[in-house]
């Protein structure tokens, strides 16, 4: 059995779907990795990605750029080009990961899988992840818990599972906040 790095991902995005709209920024942060049976956790904070990006498009839903507080004219600017960041965050997780396999890690996943998926697709030509390679944190802790999916809200876990990070809505500090709780839920009996 292959050893797994679990990478802790979070995007912000200008919109409600990529394509038409744009991932303005995303972080990645080492979560821990499972060899055999035995997950070890990883100190988040010192293994991590983060990236702002140029958007592709002119479209955008101003409700969705004030959630992320970044200011869409400076990264139309200044943001990374979306080629270059994709790549460079495929090499990041190439070299991070060594010999074992990445798997993303997200709450929910749904969206920030099919976000991250997509970019690496379009601008980098492939997924280190694979087409499949994830794991929902809200689906870990409803199979725990043995709740239904829409009990599965971080203020309805237990204290002792949740992160003591702040969510932010600033991609790295998310991706933090979610490898700390995604740590809590694997350990969690």
């Amino acid at each position: 059995m292959k050893a797994e790095t679990y990478i802790s991902v979070d995007i912000e995005a200008d919109g409600p779907i990529p394509g038409p709209y744009s991932m303005v920024s995303f972080g990645m942060a080492v979560a821990g990795r499972m060899t055999g049976r035995e997950f070890e956790r990883l100190d988040p904070s010192v293994s991590t990605f983060y990236a702002e990006l140029r958007p592709i498009s002119d479209d955008f839903v101003p409700d969705a750029m004030a959630v992320c507080g970044l200011d869409r004219d400076l990264l139309v600017r200044e943001g990374r080009d979306p080629e270059e960041a994709m790549k460079s965050a495929a090499k990041w997780l190439t070299e991070t990961c060594g010999k074992s396999t990445p798997v993303l890690v997200a709450y929910p996943l749904s969206f920030d899988w099919m976000w991250i998926y997509w970019y690496f697709m379009k601008f980098a030509g492939v997924s280190p992840f694979g087409h499949s390679r994830c794991m929902d944190i809200k689906t870990l802790y409803a199979a725990k818990a043995k709740v239904p999916i829409g009990w599965a809200t971080k203020r309805q876990m237990p204290q002792e599972v949740r992160s003591t990070r702040r969510h932010s809505h600033h991609a790295l500090d998310d991706a933090l906040e979610q490898a700390e709780l995604f740590q809590n839920l694997m350990t969690w009996r």
